[in-house]
């Protein structure tokens, strides 16, 4: 019988998925769903702790010019984009997309979704590789086969947690980094200037 070959960052799906400096938008999950996920993930990928709960609106891309027209874009968009409330559903996966365990988004996901195609433009915009797909993700490993391990576990956690499933979403953080460490930006806040 073969030994099993030892992994290398190569092979690995976080260590080969972004090369390069990438820009995101997202939203931070400070609330009791934030504090759940946060705790869940140092159980279940320690070495991945490293990313606060998040919701992304616009996920990882090159930035196509300068930080600061970015950000100003961004901050112009979002002054018409008034907070909205979304609630967690199902834990669920993207196996075999990516091996990566997530709640999904099961209440006004469309909210989420809007936004992403508003800010997805100018020096924003990016031809995504996949779907967007509004989610709060618990743990992105390197193997399909761990994301199949956690997944139960994940699944009921999120049975027995009996906090509250909302999340309210107030402002957007512009970030950048290489998929492994972030920075943030800017936080622009929703609504900001908007008509009342």
């Amino acid at each position: 019988m073969a030994a099993a070959k030892p992994s290398s960052a190569d092979d690995r799906y976080n260590g080969k998925f972004m090369s390069g400096l990438v820009y995101a938008a997202v939203a931070y999950v400070r609330s009791p769903v934030g504090i759940f996920v946060e705790e869940l993930r140092r159980d279940l990928h320690p070495a991945h702790t490293h990313a606060d709960a998040h919701l992304t609106i616009l996920p990882p891309r090159p930035l196509c010019g300068m930080e600061q027209p970015a950000i100003d874009l961004i901050t112009q968009l979002c002054q018409s984009a008034s907070p909205f409330e979304v609630t967690m559903g199902d834990v669920e996966t993207f196996i075999p997309l990516t091996p990566t365990v997530f709640l999904r988004v099961a209440r006004a996901a469309y909210r989420m979704r809007e936004l992403h195609d508003k800010l997805n433009c100018g020096g924003l915009a990016f031809d995504e590789p996949w779907p967007y797909m509004p989610h709060l993700t618990v743990a992105k490993m390197d193997h399909a086969d761990e994301a199949r391990k956690v997944l139960g576990i994940a699944r009921q956690r999120w049975q027995d947690y009996t906090g509250s499933r909302e999340v309210r979403i107030e402002s957007l953080t512009f970030v950048k980094g290489t998929g492994e460490r972030w920075l943030d930006l800017a936080e622009v806040r929703l609504g900001e200037g908007a008509l009342k």
